[in-house]
C-alpha cells in the first residue's frame, strides 16, 4: 500500500472513530492517533470524557464510568469495527477496548484477518478549537 493511501486509510479509521464517539456521547476525544503493524490495528482516543464523567472521576466513582464505558464499546462493536472494515476492506476478526482516566485516553484495538497487503505505519487527528486537522506520519 503507497503512503499516501496509507495515511489516508489510517485518517478515515481516525476520523471514523472520532465520529462514533461524537455522536453517542454528544462530545468527542480532541486527538485521535490511529497506529498499524501487520494485523494489529490500534486507535488511542484522548480527551473525550463527558462532564459527569469526569466529575464522577472527581469523585472517586471511576469505575462506574469505566463500567459503562465497556458496556457501551461492546454494544457499539459492530458500528467500531465496520468503520475499520471500510477503510481497510479487511474483516476485523477481535476487537477490544480499554479506559484510562488519568490522563483521559481510549484504546481501541482491531486485529484483522489475514490479507494480501500490510498496513504499517501510523496517524494523528487532532481538534483544535472545533477545527479538525490531520498529521499523517
Amino acid at each position: 500500500m503507497a503512503g499516501t493511501e496509507k495515511t489516508g486509510t489510517l485518517a478515515e479509521i481516525s476520523r471514523g472513530l472520532v465520529s462514533l464517539h461524537r455522536e453517542y456521547y454528544g462530545k468527542g476525544p480532541t486527538k485521535a492517533k490511529t497506529y498499524t503493524v501487520n494485523d494489529t490495528l490500534v486507535c488511542l482516543l484522548e480527551g473525550g470524557f463527558t462532564i459527569v464523567e469526569r466529575t464522577l472521576i472527581a469523585q472517586g466513582n471511576s469505575q462506574a464510568v469505566h463500567d459503562m464505558r465497556l458496556s457501551f464499546q461492546r454494544g457499539m462493536q459492530d458500528r467500531f469495527t465496520e468503520v475499520v472494515e471500510r477503510a481497510t476492506q479487511r474483516k476485523v476478526i477481535a476487537y477490544m477496548s480499554q479506559i484510562h482516566h488519568d490522563p483521559d485516553i481510549v484504546a481501541e484495538l482491531f486485529v484483522l484477518a489475514p490479507g494480501d497487503g500490510t498496513i504499517e505505519g501510523a496517524h494523528e487527528h487532532v481538534m483544535l478549537g472545533g477545527e479538525e486537522e490531520d498529521a499523517g506520519h
